[in-house]
């Protein structure tokens, strides 16, 4: 099967989507599927650039959902979105959140045949959707196949979209984080991990700093080990002195380097505070081995399979969340339950069995003629209209386009 995936966010810069198309594309070559993916990339050049990847564009830097997305939206992007999908000829496009102002919608206004969306997003309201209003509505009724990573991804399509969506988790490569080794030069200290952009509020690093003092005195030889982008120096200040030698940071981990930060740790904390869909990251530590502790949010709830494979401690609560810790670190034979607990529950996110149910859908949804540039929308574009990434030409231009759809 030839299959064309959009992927909304800058290929450079890690991230739970990106993480997500690009496992997703590896397993279904592996599988002798032929994959191309369009996606924003600001370093064509790259030297791990991989040959499956069509930049789409550089991004650029926009406040989207409690963090800044980095997305390509216009005339050009736009235009290269329909040499794409022409040159693709693709048996089924499978496009990444969609109401995301980047490729992936404008593959849905650009595309006409099988279409598939994957819905990472929990957020309550779509910032797309109110700048386009109803007229983004028609092009996101051109999806046949729709998957959500989790119910609250889920919701969010039946309240904002209308109907439903199957629900098919993120997935993980169990194989390459279990038995990973701890980072080298490690000892034996009680050591927490945190890993997630640190300049990021609802990765809630503040909340495990600010527990920092009380899980010192419950342990008091611990210590964080923080690992993600972000300024460091803005960490540092927000630990008391006194503490400071407790906290090692990492900064930007590569993939490779990933599985080993968290079998450097005794316990992985993710203190996330909102906006969270699945908990990608406290399946990848519970691969490797590493139990969990995690605000008690639904999507981490439901990876922690309500507390029986990890430590769920109230949402923005230090010393909740310090209790939670220390506990747990000072109960080796209950960190071992729990680790082997978490092993148990990651089977059901390892690749092949996630791969083998996006696959059935895209057989649901494939047809003899092949994903198409809508003629509709090739009639209605200005010609040399493409010099540039305008966002606000664009929507113009698309506003008035599904104006004349909805009037035939």
């Amino acid at each position: 099967m030839r299959i064309g995936i959009a992927c909304p966010y800058t290929w450079d810069v890690p991230g739970g989507v990106q993480a997500h198309v690009r496992d997703l594309a590896d397993t279904l070559i592996a599988l002798g599927h032929d994959v191309s993916v369009l996606s924003p990339v600001d370093d064509p050049d790259r030297d791990d650039l991989p040959a499956y990847v069509v930049p789409a564009g550089r991004a650029v830097p926009v406040p989207y959902n409690g963090s800044v997305a980095r997305l390509v939206f216009g005339p050009l992007s736009l235009a290269r979105t329909r040499r794409w999908l022409r040159e693709g000829a693709f048996d089924v496009l499978h496009v990444h959140e969609p109401t995301v102002p980047s490729v992936s919608m404008l593959a849905c206004f650009a595309a006409s045949g099988p279409i598939v969306a994957t819905f990472h997003t929990a957020t309550a309201r779509s910032r797309a959707l109110q700048v386009f209003g109803t007229a983004l509505q028609p092009a996101l009724e051109k999806v046949i196949g729709r998957i959500a990573v989790s119910p609250a991804a889920r919701r969010v399509v039946v309240e904002h979209l209308g109907g439903d969506a199957v629900l098919i988790p993120n997935g993980v490569d169990v194989a390459r984080f279990d038995g990973a080794e701890p980072l080298p030069g490690r000892d034996d200290r009680p050591t927490v991990v945190f890993l997630g952009r640190i300049d990021e509020q609802r990765k809630g690093l503040a909340v495990l700093l600010e527990a920092l003092p009380e899980l010192v005195s419950l342990v008091p030889d611990v210590r964080l080990l923080v690992a993600g982008p972000g300024d460091a120096d803005d960490v540092r200040e927000a630990v008391p002195a006194s503490l400071r030698d407790r906290v090692e940071l990492l900064g930007l981990v590569s993939e490779q380097d990933k599985p080993r930060v968290f079998a450097s740790g005794d316990v992985y904390c993710a203190p996330n505070t909102h906006g969270e869909s699945f908990g990608i990251v406290l399946v990848e530590a519970m691969a490797t081995g590493t139990p969990v502790v995690a605000s008690d949010l639904e999507a981490f709830r439901r990876v922690l399979e309500d507390g029986r494979a990890g430590v769920l401690v109230p949402v923005r609560d230090p010393g909740a969340l310090a209790a939670g810790l220390g506990a747990l670190l000072q109960d080796p034979e209950r960190r071992a339950r729990l680790a082997e607990a978490g092993r148990r529950a990651v089977r059901t996110y390892d690749w092949s069995t996630v791969t083998r149910q996006v696959v059935e859908v895209y057989e649901t949804v494939a047809v003899a003629a092949p994903v198409a540039v809508d003629a509709t929308l090739e009639a209605a574009l200005p010609v040399g209209d493409e010099d540039d990434d305008d966002a606000g030409r664009l929507v113009t231009t698309l506003r008035r386009w599904m104006a004349d759809r909805a009037r035939r």
